[in-house]
């Protein structure tokens, strides 16, 4: 059973810093990528940053390149964010994200596990 727990969120001023992290328990065998997305309210969910198990290759959202950066920890089942210079429309819920391949029937499948989702606002 896959499980991803967030943690680092908060309440910081436009200008400011924070670092999410995220810890997926279960087999990341057949894990593709991790990533994060946020949701604002009354919009739709976004991606922000993902980053790939086998080359760990990026991918950032243009609202987000040059002030935050996506890594994965040593032991490959936990990804952060350190997000710089966070502005008022960062605000959002930050949620992570594992992508897997799973088979059905001998047939592969791209299943999204998430996260519970962490609150960052940042304040004018």
């Amino acid at each position: 059973q896959v499980q991803l727990v967030e943690s680092g969120g908060g309440l910081v001023q436009a200008g400011g810093s924070l670092r999410l992290s995220c810890v997926v328990s279960g087999s990341i065998l057949t894990m593709n990528a991790m990533g994060w997305y946020r949701q604002a309210p009354g919009k739709q969910r976004e991606l922000v940053a993902t980053i790939t198990s086998r080359s760990d290759s990026t991918n950032y959202a243009d609202s987000v390149k040059g002030r935050f950066t996506i890594s994965r920890g040593n032991a490959k089942n936990t990804v952060s964010l350190q997000m710089n210079g966070l502005k008022p429309e960062d605000t959002a819920v930050y949620y992570c994200n594992a992508r897997y391949t799973h088979l059905l029937y001998g047939a592969p499948y791209e299943y999204d596990y998430w996260g519970q989702g962490t609150q960052v606002t940042v304040s004018a």
